[in-house]
C-alpha cells in the first residue's frame, strides 16, 4: 500500500496511490484524519487497506506524506563507508540528532537556499515511519511499531553543522527533509529481509553521486528501534531517518556542493524517488 498527501502546501489531505491514480480518502471516508498520530492511532491504516476503488489521474502536488511528526530522528555514521569518509571512528551505538518538522517538505517541491549557510549537502536516507507508541521496543518486536518507509533526504547546512558546530541549526533549516513520495507498507517491499538489501542512490544534475545498499547499515532497523525505545517514548507518525550511505558533497576531494540550479533525486528500490530542485529564497 502507498499512501500519499496531495493538494497544496498547508492543505494537503491523505490519498491511496494506485499505480499512477490516486483515491481521495477524505471522499470514501469523510471523518479521515489527516496522516498523522491520530490516523495511526485510530487504527486507520488497516482500515484504508480495505479500499480496491481504481482511483482516478489526478495533476496535483504529492505532499510529505506524514503531517507534523513530534520527533525526527535521525542516525549519523550509520553505513561503515560513509563513516570512513568522514574520517571519524565507527559508532559503538546509533549516533542520533534531530530535525524538526518545519524542514520537511514534498517529495518534489524546492529546497532553498537559506541565507546563513552556503555549504549545502544532500544524503538520501530509508525513512521509518512509526505506527504505534512504544518504550523499550525489544527488537523482535521492531517491525510491529513500524507503519511503512519512504524515502529521505536529510539535506544538510554543512558549515553551520561543522564550522559552527550547529548540528540542530545545519539539519533543520526549512525545506532540508525532503520525504516521500509515500509511506509505502512492508508488503509493498516484501519482508523484513528485503529491507536489507534495498539499493540507495542520490543523482544531481544527472551525476550518480551515492550508490550504496542498506545492507551496509551499521545498525539494524530492529537495533534502531530497540535502542532509541530504551529511554525515549517512539510516537505514532515519528520519522527516523537511519542513515546515509558514501558519496556525499562535503567529503568529496575537493568538495561538491549544492548550488541554486542545481536538482537532486535521491530513490530507493521498491519505494521510489523523490526529486528536488534547489533554489535561491
Amino acid at each position: 500500500m502507498h499512501l500519499i498527501r496531495f493538494g497544496e502546501k498547508g492543505k494537503e489531505r491523505p490519498g491511496l496511490w494506485q499505480h499512477g491514480n490516486i483515491v481521495d480518502l477524505t471522499a470514501v471516508f469523510r471523518e479521515i484524519p489527516d496522516i498523522g498520530e491520530d490516523f495511526f492511532r485510530e487504527g486507520w491504516l488497516e482500515t484504508v487497506r480495505a479500499v480496491k476503488a481504481p482511483g482516478t489521474r489526478m495533476r496535483v502536488r504529492i505532499g510529505c506524506p506524514v503531517s507534523r511528526p513530534g520527533k525526527i530522528i535521525c542516525l549519523g555514521k550509520n553505513y561503515a563507508a560513509h563513516a570512513k569518509e568522514t574520517g571519524l571512528d565507527m559508532p559503538k551505538r546509533p549516533l542520533l540528532f534531530c530535525k524538526t518538522a518545519n524542514a520537511l517538505s514534498g517529495p518534489f517541491d524546492s529546497i532553498l537556499m537559506p541565507q546563513s549557510s552556503c555549504q549545502i549537502d544532500w544524503e538520501v536516507e530509508l525513512a521509518v515511519i512509526i505506527g504505534r507508541e512504544g518504550k523499550r521496543i525489544t527488537r523482535a518486536a521492531a517491525f510491529d511499531y513500524i507503519a511503512g518507509f519512504s524515502v529521505f533526504n536529510d539535506v544538510s547546512g554543512r558549515d553551520a553543522q561543522f564550522a559552527e558546530g550547529q548540528w540542530f541549526r545545519g539539519k533543520s533549516f526549512d525545506t532540508f527533509a525532503p520525504m516521500g513520495p509515500a509511506l509505502v507498507t512492508l508488503d509493498d517491499i516484501g519482508g523484513p529481509e528485503d529491507l536489507q538489501r534495498l539499493r540507495l542512490t542520490t543523482v544531481v544534475n544527472g551525476v550518480t553521486m551515492q550508490d550504496g545498499n542498506t545492507r551496509e547499515m551499521i545498525f539494524t532497523l530492529p537495533e534502531i528501534i530497540a535502542d532509541i525505545s530504551q529511554d525515549i517514548t517512539l510516537m505514532p507518525g515519528d520519522i527516523i531517518a537511519t542513515g546515509t550511505p558514501a558519496g556525499v558533497g562535503f567529503f568529496r576531494d575537493p568538495p561538491i556542493l549544492l548550488k541554486a540550479g542545481d536538482v537532486v533525486t535521491c530513490a530507493i528500490e521498491k519505494i521510489g524517488a523523490i526529486e528536488n530542485r534547489v533554489v535561491a529564497e
